[in-house]
């Protein structure tokens, strides 16, 4: 389960147990979705970090963020987002 805080730093478990830590970038919807775009917080000062794209579901009063394993959602989640920039970078 992962906690967004004052912050909008989440922590959020890998298969192994290992705590890891994100800064929520941004939250987007498509196709009656939410999904989070996560920096992971070791890298933010990096310019050529990575966003991971987590899958965002509301349970009661929590949020839990599940990674994408469908490859086509991952793909068409992705493209909408490019998709985004693209319009942010013509305007």
């Amino acid at each position: 389960m992962a906690d967004i805080n004052d912050d909008q730093i989440i922590e959020t478990m890998t298969e192994d147990g290992e705590v890891v830590q994100f800064r929520l970038f941004d939250i987007i919807e498509f196709e009656e979705k939410e999904y989070a775009l996560l920096l992971p917080v070791e890298d933010e000062d990096d310019d050529d970090a990575e966003i991971v794209l987590m899958r965002l579901v509301k349970e009661e009063d929590d949020y839990l963020f599940e990674t994408i394993d469908d490859d086509d959602e991952f793909d068409r989640v992705s493209e909408y987002i490019e998709s985004l920039e693209e319009a942010d970078d013509e305007e």
